[in-house]
């Protein structure tokens, strides 16, 4: 297990209704279906336990959060100093369950997961970097065939200049992760954040305050990525686990 990080906090964003998922998700919060041997909701978890995060708040949501108690506990069963838990009504956007977790990060950083994101690489080397930075944030990106279907930045110089959500004609072939290293200032952007067309806060205009300031990072995965937010992409994690894990 990694040495303990301080300075730095995990938040695990899990909530949502899952209404791609259906019926799956009548039963049960997206986040705890299983992908090959774990629970979603255990990728994310161990990704930051592995770069030395001991402590963690899950934001979870809809009719099942109670089940996320069941299963994680107190952390324990994953080394962790403390697990919390906070509910999110509704589905207000990602930026949105962020700003919950507030009290919780205090004056921290704060690495910030969505718990249908699986990939491959330890971002301990990355977190460490960004650790050194006096302030600012972190994105993770990934080369997909597809990006219309994500945040994709615009990359110049070696720079994010901007990042356009889900773009009809892509300016990268990058997608933007649902990874983010963001410093305590992200609280001061989330609370000024209006609602999108679709009524939510929206983490793409997160990302764009911190282009605004210039202060803006970026790491490219090196491993595959995936999200499991629909069943092809869950069947697509599944295999990808089964792969890694025989092999």
């Amino acid at each position: 297990m990694a040495i303990a990080l301080s300075g730095i906090k995990g938040v695990v964003l899990a909530g949502g209704l899952g209404t791609r998922m259906y019926p799956l998700t009548k039963i049960t919060n997206k986040h705890l279906l299983p992908i090959y041997n774990k629970p979603m909701i255990y990728y994310p978890i161990e990704k930051l336990v592995s770069v030395g995060i001991r402590e963690i708040m899950v934001v979870t949501g809809g009719n099942h959060a109670g089940e996320f108690l069941r299963l994680l506990g107190n952390g324990r069963d994953f080394g962790l100093k403390e697990l919390h838990y906070t509910y999110q009504e509704g589905e207000g956007g990602i930026a949105e369950a962020l700003n919950l977790t507030r009290d919780f990060v205090k004056q921290d950083r704060v690495c910030v997961m969505l718990g249908d994101n699986i990939f491959e690489d330890n971002l301990s080397k990355a977190v460490a970097k960004y650790m050194k930075i006096k302030k600012g944030s972190m994105i993770f990106l990934k080369e997909v065939n597809d990006p219309k279907r994500f945040g994709v930045p615009d990359l110049v110089n070696g720079k994010v200049v901007k990042i356009d959500e889900k773009p009809k004609v892509p300016k990268s072939k990058y997608a933007v992760t649902g990874i983010y290293l963001y410093d305590n200032s992200v609280f001061k952007i989330t609370n000024k954040l209006k609602p999108s067309a679709r009524g939510e806060l929206e983490i793409t205009d997160v990302n764009n305050a911190y282009i605004m300031k210039n202060q803006m990072y970026y790491e490219i995965l090196s491993g595959w990525w995936t999200d499991a937010g629909t069943f092809e992409s869950l069947h697509r994690a599944g295999n990808l686990i089964a792969d890694n894990y025989i092999n």
